[in-house]
């Protein structure tokens, strides 16, 4: 499920967003939780878990820029689009790192063209968050959040930093192929991510939280030459 979060001193603007945010989710048969808020007090406490975040620059009391970044300084890493009736304070808005921003009164076509470029992206790795799809429900997981993926009969398992495990059905060949340098296949059935990968012996991949993966004789070898690159290009592997 997609998390959406509005933030708009105008109740209609709000409810505008929701129902063009609504219809462009559901055109895609992709489940969303939307809700709407006046102010940036209220919304920030939800911003922080949303996928998404339409924030109104221009409010009473705390405006959409000091909101912004202190969604960004709280660890919200989605998609910030910012609605403006102002071209030039778009300038302004760099440092909250936005998607987009939208211009009131908001155009049909206008929208239509940031959400389609939204929606691609969320299906790109290039963001580092894994789009996942399971019947009608949709869900964002980031890269940072999976320590390691195991698949058992056609089933993908994303095993998190939280503890959940997230499951549905994909090839663990295409999985891979989403993920990035920051993951390894080191066995047919495990894909680990190598940024909590604790230590390497006998075999088997220790990995932070206590799971111990196995290693696959054929994939040895290059698993211990990948830490190696990993330890010089990131210097964030951590021995035990």
């Amino acid at each position: 499920m997609i998390r959406i979060a509005v933030c708009d001193d105008e109740v209609h603007m709000s409810d505008k967003i929701k129902s063009m945010v609504s219809g462009f989710f559901r055109r895609k048969n992709m489940e969303t939780e939307i809700l709407c808020f006046s102010g940036g007090r209220d919304m920030l406490k939800y911003g922080e878990a949303a996928d998404i975040v339409f924030l109104d620059i221009q409010m009473p009391g705390m405006d959409g820029m000091e909101t912004a970044h202190r969604l960004r300084r709280g660890g919200f890493k989605g998609y910030l689009i910012f609605i403006t009736v102002l071209r030039e304070m778009v300038f302004e808005s760099f440092e909250a790192a936005p998607y987009d921003y939208l211009v009131k009164p908001i155009e049909d076509s206008r929208f239509e063209r940031t959400m389609e470029r939204l929606y691609q992206s969320m299906q790109s790795t290039d963001d580092a968050n894994l789009l996942i799809r399971r019947g009608y429900e949709s869900s964002i997981i980031s890269f940072d959040e999976i320590l390691f993926c195991e698949i058992i009969d056609r089933k993908v398992y994303l095993h998190l930093k939280s503890s959940a495990v997230i499951d549905y059905y994909e090839k663990i060949e295409n999985l891979e192929r989403k993920l990035d340098e920051r993951f390894f296949r080191c066995h047919r059935s495990y894909l680990i991510n190598l940024h909590y990968l604790k230590s390497y012996k006998d075999r088997t991949a220790y990995m932070e939280g206590g799971e111990e993966i196995p290693v696959s004789r054929l994939r040895g070898k290059e698993f211990s030459e990948v830490i190696l690159r990993y330890m010089r290009g990131n210097g964030t592997w951590r021995h035990s």
